[in-house]
């Protein structure tokens, strides 16, 4: 496979990855279960209330989701 359509669908998963952790933080949010999240020093952040959460994205997207079931049963 040509480098370049390696590197553009590397980029592509990327993209889906960032929209999916965006999506999970903003419905969080809109649920009340933390105050605010984005990308900090190559790490993804989730603000609670009294705690800040640093998590490779994969685990920020885990952890996201959980807090998510939790109050949706």
């Amino acid at each position: 496979m040509d480098e370049e359509i390696i590197r553009q669908l590397n980029m592509e998963v990327e993209a889906m990855g960032f929209n999916e952790l965006t999506e999970l933080g903003n419905r969080a949010v809109s649920l009340g279960l933390i105050i605010g999240h984005g990308y900090r020093n190559n790490q993804y952040e989730i603000l609670r209330k009294n705690e800040v959460v640093m998590l490779p994205a994969k685990e920020a997207a885990a952890y996201l989701k959980n807090l998510i079931e939790s109050v949706n049963g």
